[in-house]
């Protein structure tokens, strides 16, 4: 089956730089290469990003509604036609899109390995920035900017939160955790005790009965800054913990056991920070996901 990669070189602060360039960095890298079987490219546009605040509290809040809009309907193109979509973005809030997508055929699921939460109140947070407050948009936890159609696009019972280590910075801030909306969350150190005890069937038990259980099939999102900072220095809000290489792929792989996955989207390498140095390492790590996948079942 062919692989549709899109590209969406958003960054969520509104500029067209940092994370915005990860798309370009793989593709450079040969991350098509690596990829098995025929391969279709899809770039999305987000040359309208601005930096400024909206109403709903975020940045550059037209550039998202578009990049959401023309995401969903590349992902329809690539499940209409058949093929695997693989999607290589900037920024966390492309996992929208397919929610978005999906959800035209009833309520999608989401495996979310992230080492943040990013469920904040984009009025209260402090960059503005919708890859903190992804989650809290798709679950409705507060309202997103007018143009951005589709939400409230999750349910929390379809959400598999995996790697989170940002819990004491959530608290230092008085924000709410999102741990207890959720029945399906597994923190970095969790995550990495199971892996670390070969207790694989209990990260693809979660994904069974939370994303899996969806009617429309279910989404693998996949932030980068869920590794060390050691493993990968190169995002631009590093923390302390975090999962090895190795362990990021166990938890994929014990995630991608489960039928019914969607497609999958990486995110979140800022290849200024270290002159494109990882970008072989991701691509290496994409191409691992996409051999990992099942395929869309009609």
């Amino acid at each position: 089956m062919s692989t549709r990669v899109v590209y969406v070189p958003f960054n969520a602060a509104g500029v067209a730089a940092g994370v915005a360039g990860m798309p370009a960095a793989l593709q450079a890298a040969g991350v098509e290469a690596r990829l098995p079987g025929p391969v279709v490219t899809t770039w999305v546009d987000t040359d309208t990003m601005q930096p400024t605040r909206g109403p709903s509290g975020l940045r550059a809040e037209h550039a998202l509604a578009s990049m959401v809009a023309d995401t969903a309907a590349a992902l329809d193109d690539a499940w209409g036609s058949g093929q695997v979509p693989v999607v290589i973005a900037g920024d966390c809030p492309v996992l929208l899109a397919p929610l978005i997508a999906a959800s035209r055929a009833g309520a999608a699921g989401l495996v979310f390995i992230d080492g943040h939460e990013d469920a904040w109140d984009p009025h209260a947070g402090p960059t503005g920035e919708a890859a903190d407050s992804e989650i809290g948009l798709a679950l409705g936890l507060f309202a997103g900017p007018r143009a951005l159609s589709g939400l409230p696009c999750l349910l929390p019972e379809h959400l598999v939160m995996l790697g989170p280590r940002d819990q004491d910075e959530i608290a230092d801030a008085d924000q709410p955790s999102i741990r207890g909306r959720v029945a399906h969350y597994r923190s970095a150190a969790q995550l990495a005790r199971e892996v670390n005890s070969h207790n694989y069937s209990e990260i693809s038990d979660l994904v069974v009965s939370g994303a899996a259980a969806a009617p429309a099939g279910w989404w693998c999102h996949v932030d980068l800054d869920v590794l060390a900072t050691s493993e990968l220095a190169a995002v631009d809000y590093p923390q302390p913990g975090g999962l090895s290489w190795d362990e990021l792929e166990l938890v994929t792989a014990a995630c991608l056991r489960v039928p019914g996955c969607l497609g999958a989207s990486v995110v979140i390498y800022n290849p200024e920070l270290d002159d494109g140095h990882a970008a072989a390492r991701i691509a290496d790590y994409v191409a691992f996901l996409r051999t990992h996948l099942e395929t869309r079942e009609s």
